[in-house]
């Protein structure tokens, strides 16, 4: 069932992988997982823990399918930032050394000079590519969790990220050039093989580096400029707030997942996203703000505060 225009949190995601399935690496970078059955993208999203206008917004941009400025609008920059995370973590841990472990098969460095250079062009690549994300994750990230936590940086903004925002699959677009043009190859196979995943690296990189300058960067922006802005405090999902409850109810992460009918993997994913949102790491303090915000009454968990005090 291929569809155009903007996708919402009311089609299935089956169907959305289906049509459009660059859509898969969107999900594992939210750590959505497979088997969702017919379930919605807003449900399938809210069992995973992930904020569904934050990956309908960069499903929407990767796919062409709508303004971007109407997008960044919308997100979450929290979950925007942990999607930015686990994307270099795809590329450095993942990506690159998956297509290095290829290229030496491709090119066989006993074989000539040429070989020798084209692994080291590679690997001063890989090198610039890592100065550059750990620039994000050591740098950028921390500026703007201060920023979500109502602090407000006199060293670092935003804009100098925007201005020094290097395009990294440019590299990677000069190698592939080189090796279409004067690697003297004997056979085609494993070339082809990993120039064809060159390829895709190179577009996965330019769909990365739109997220951050389409979407990214103006929420971020907008965060900023608005020195009198609160510390953002995103509410629970539904589902969050059932994990809460059964938290200060005393069941265990398992007896959770089996009561919900869910994994055990989402269940510990909710409960990180509960501690980022509430800034709450015990359930003791889970309990107060469960007993405060009436998800649960007093004489429900009665015994479970006995059952756990001296």
């Amino acid at each position: 069932m291929y569809r155009s225009g903007c996708y919402t949190g009311d089609d299935r995601m089956c169907d959305l992988v289906c049509d459009k399935y660059p859509v898969l690496q969107v999900m594992s970078r939210f750590g959505i997982a497979l088997g969702f059955g017919d379930r919605s993208v807003a449900e399938v999203c809210a069992d995973a823990g992930v904020d569904t206008a934050t990956f309908l917004a960069v499903v929407n941009l990767l796919l062409n399918q709508a303004d971007a400025a109407t997008l960044s609008a919308e997100v979450s920059v929290r979950a925007l930032t942990d999607y930015l995370r686990n994307s270099h973590a795809y590329f450095l841990g993942f990506r690159l050394p998956a297509i290095r472990r290829k290229l030496i098969e491709a090119v066989d460095c006993s074989r000539s000079d040429v070989s020798f250079a084209i692994m080291r062009y590679f690997d001063e690549y890989v090198a610039e590519v890592d100065r550059h994300m750990s620039f994000e994750d050591k740098t950028v990230f921390p500026h703007v969790e201060a920023l979500l936590a109502g602090e407000r940086s006199t060293t670092y903004s935003i804009e100098l990220f925007r201005r020094h925002h290097d395009q990294v699959e440019a590299r990677l677009r000069e190698l592939k050039n080189i090796i279409i043009k004067y690697y003297p190859s004997g056979g085609t196979n494993y070339l082809n093989g990993v120039l064809f995943d060159i390829f895709t690296c190179e577009q996965e990189l330019a769909s990365h580096n739109a997220v951050e300058n389409e979407i990214f960067i103006p929420a971020v922006e907008r965060l900023s400029a608005d020195g009198s802005k609160a510390p953002e405090r995103e509410t629970l999902s539904a589902r969050e707030r059932e994990i809460v409850v059964c938290v200060v109810k005393g069941l265990t992460n398992k007896q959770i997942a089996d009561a919900l009918c869910i994994s055990a993997h989402t269940v510990i994913t909710h409960r990180r996203n509960i501690a980022a949102k509430l800034q709450i790491h015990s359930a003791a303090g889970l309990t107060i703000y469960a007993i405060v915000n009436k998800l649960v009454e007093l004489a429900e968990i009665k015994d479970t505060i006995t059952d756990t005090q001296p």
